[in-house]
C-alpha cells in the first residue's frame, strides 16, 4: 500500500481572516468553503485547508508547517512581504540542496517557502 499526501490543514480561530490571508497574501485559489468550519485551497498536488476552531477544544497554533516550493526565493519573499507577510529570522540554506524562509499566518501557524538548488546537467 502506498499513501500519498492529500492535504495539510491548520486550525484557525477566525476562518474569514485566515481565508483572506491565504488568498490575498499567499496568493492561493480558494476551491471550497463550507460554512465557517472548512476552507480548501489549490496549492498544487497537495491542497491546503483551514479548519475552524471547535468550541470547547483548546486551540494551539502549530503542529504542522505548510511548505511551498518556489522557483526564486528572493523574488517570492519580496512579493509576499509586499502583500503583508512578515518573515521570521528562521531562514536558511542546506548547502547544495535548498534555501528556505518562514513566516506565520494570522493564527501563528508557520508557513515556509523553499527554493531547491538547480541541478547541473552533466
Amino acid at each position: 500500500m502506498t499513501l500519498q499526501l492529500d492535504h495539510v490543514y491548520y486550525w484557525t480561530t477566525d476562518i474569514g481572516r485566515s481565508v483572506k490571508f491565504y488568498e490575498d497574501v499567499v496568493g492561493l485559489k480558494l476551491i471550497r468553503r463550507d460554512d465557517g468550519n472548512w476552507a480548501l485551497f489549490d496549492a498544487g498536488p497537495v491542497q491546503l485547508a483551514l479548519h475552524g476552531a471547535i468550541e470547547g477544544r483548546p486551540f494551539e497554533p502549530g503542529g504542522a508547517t505548510a511548505v511551498f516550493r518556489v522557483d526564486d526565493l528572493d523574488v517570492t519573499r519580496a512579493a509576499l512581504e509586499a502583500r503583508g507577510a512578515e518573515f521570521e529570522e528562521h531562514e536558511g540554506e542546506v548547502q547544495g540542496f535548498a534555501r528556505f524562509a518562514s513566516f506565520r499566518d494570522p493564527d501563528g501557524n508557520v508557513v515556509q517557502i523553499i527554493e531547491y538548488a538547480k541541478q547541473e546537467a552533466g
